[in-house]
């Protein structure tokens, strides 16, 4: 149950802490931040007495400052990937009191909040695994809620080199070709990706959940699971047969 756990509680936090967006304090010789639960889309300034600047290697997180001091009062909106949008009433304080905002979601139950909070899940299944060249890929948990599913997916790069991901990829195979016909393939593509779908640096894990539209796959075919390296030949490929897919562990609603 320690599972459940995690996900309800994670995913329950940000919930009870919805609010308004704050009131912003800002001053021109430090930064405030910013962290939204999704990445950040679209920014719009009040007026040009508001500096911000999007993190490149977080995309959730928005840095704020000020051009000028004793500006007068303005705003600031932020749109997030899942929808929200976020305005800000802004105005300037020589000696703000917070530094740091951990903005909650706006919305309770999109298969983007389930799969941020599945990302820190302990394993809930075993036997899905591709290894080679210092590279394991594996399946370590399959959910399902309504009409989504989500794979839970773990990169151990064993190696001293990082691993770039070019592709992740999802399809439905035949098991087997038939004489003279060509193998038939049925590409799923995902409706959102949570974690890091970049880089797995060396010698280390990374862990992506991956939200699907639900389905389930005849005896005939298999769910092929691709991860390609850019600029490299370290192309991990994983097989998930039906009997896998139906034991995915259901998630609960959120209220």
């Amino acid at each position: 149950m320690k599972q459940f756990v995690s996900l309800l509680c994670g995913l329950g936090l940000l919930i009870t802490s919805f609010a308004q967006s704050p009131a912003l304090s800002i001053t021109t010789d430090k930064t405030i931040s910013l962290i939204f639960p999704f990445p950040i889309i679209h920014v719009d300034r009040g007026t040009k007495d508001v500096l911000v600047e999007q993190v490149k290697e977080a995309g959730n997180i928005l840095l704020v400052k000020a051009a000028s001091a004793n500006f007068s009062a303005t705003n600031l909106s932020v749109i997030t990937n899942d929808g929200s949008v976020y305005s800000f009433p802004v105005s300037y304080e020589k000696t703000p009191s917070t530094w740091i905002y951990s903005l909650p979601s706006q919305n309770s139950a999109t298969p983007e909040r389930y799969a941020d909070g599945i990302l820190g899940n302990p394993p809930t299944m075993h036997g899905i695994r591709y290894s080679k060249w210092d590279m394991l890929a594996k399946v370590i948990g399959i959910y399902i809620h309504e009409n989504t599913i989500y794979f839970q997916l773990q990169l151990v790069n064993q190696s001293s080199i990082d691993y770039d991901i070019d592709l992740l990829r999802f399809y439905i195979r035949d098991k087997k070709k038939a004489k003279r016909a060509a193998m038939q393939e049925n590409e799923i593509k995902p409706l959102y990706i949570a974690g890091n779908t970049k880089l797995v640096k060396a010698n280390s894990t990374s862990t992506l959940v991956v939200a699907l539209e639900k389905f389930t796959i005849p005896d005939a075919k298999f769910l092929s699971i691709e991860v390609m390296e850019k600029n490299g030949g370290r192309h991990l490929l994983l097989k998930i047969h039906n009997n896998k897919i139906i034991r995915a562990v259901s998630l609960p609603d959120l209220k």
